[in-house]
């Protein structure tokens, strides 16, 4: 089995101990009212973009995220969150070395020892969700697991939603499909970006990842049989049916559970939460490297952290 199979398969215990960790270090997670900023690089990046939809969404306040190569420096925020699985990406230390004295900045982390832990005013140290894998899956979703868990969500039954996802029979056949498209709206547009980032790290894929709402200005002309569109979370009116003439299989994942129009997965399925799901999408681009004969452990021209000289 291969590393990323067994870190996908823990994420339900991971999600439960994040739940816990929260409650702990609450100080130094953002206080209702606070303007926040989130960076990450890559699949990090994506996790800030869900969390920073969340967080507005409940109310909590104005909330941005951003790549933290692209973090506007003259904009000035009440608390900065950084998410770093490894703590030595180049990006993200600069940007902690850069606002030190400025803004109050917590790191959420994977290794206790790594760089950021000492340039950051506070670390959220997470050793239980690290990863030998190259392709992040479980860090990722337990930082934003973490964060869920400060802003009140049930992380419980977001856990047991993971359990069914770990287990189920993927809703398509990764052989059968040449392209895939995920969608999202609002937090779950970063979810749709994480998704199509795993076919493209892990197996190499063509994998593309758009706003639902915005799927049919442009996207929509490369669907087309053997191609496949896969939706998180609130689903436009209307798009199943225009996805279905192009001949590309439909999965959607939130509402009425995963179905596609190549057959009836979902029967009788009780829906999960989009973060639950996205599990399903990390096994998808799994079984896709190994349906084209590669090694997911090994993703070609990547390593597990960007470190620039």
């Amino acid at each position: 089995m291969a590393y990323v199979d067994a870190e996908i398969a823990s994420q339900p215990d991971c999600w439960r101990e994040a739940a816990q960790l929260a409650g702990t270090v609450a100080a130094d997670l953002p206080r209702p009212g606070e303007r926040v900023a989130v960076v990450g690089c890559g699949t990090s990046w994506f996790m800030a973009a869900a969390y920073a939809g969340l967080r507005e969404r409940a109310g909590h306040g104005e909330t941005d995220a951003f790549q933290a190569s692209e973090f506007p420096t003259g904009r000035r925020y009440d608390r900065l969150i950084a998410i770093t699985r490894s703590g030595t990406t180049t990006e993200v230390l600069d940007l902690l070395a850069a606002l030190r004295g400025q803004t109050p900045t917590t790191v959420l982390v994977g290794d206790p020892a790594s760089p950021a832990t000492g340039l950051a005013d506070a670390a959220v140290t997470m050793p239980f969700a690290d990863e030998r894998s190259v392709v992040q899956t479980r860090f990722a979703t337990t930082a934003l697991a973490l964060l869920r868990a400060h802003l009140g969500d049930n992380v419980e039954a977001l856990a047991a939603d993971a359990e069914v996802t770990v287990r189920a029979p993927l809703p398509i056949d990764p052989a059968r499909i040449e392209q895939a498209t995920f969608l999202g709206r609002g937090w779950t547009v970063g979810l749709a970006q994480e998704a199509a980032l795993k076919c493209r790290e892990a197996a190499t894929f063509w994998a593309e990842a758009y706003p639902a709402m915005d799927y049919r200005h442009g996207p929509i002309s490369i669907a087309a049989p053997g191609r496949l569109v896969w939706a998180f979370g609130e689903l436009p009116e209307g798009l199943p049916e225009d996805v279905a003439a192009t001949g590309a299989a439909f999965v959607h994942s939130r509402h009425h559970g995963c179905h596609t129009v190549l057959g009836s997965w979902a029967a009788g399925r009780t829906p999960v939460d989009p973060m639950a799901d996205l599990i399903l999408a990390q096994r998808f681009a799994v079984a896709l490297a190994t349906s084209r004969g590669l090694d997911p452990d090994a993703p070609r021209h990547l390593s597990r952290s960007v470190v620039l000289a």
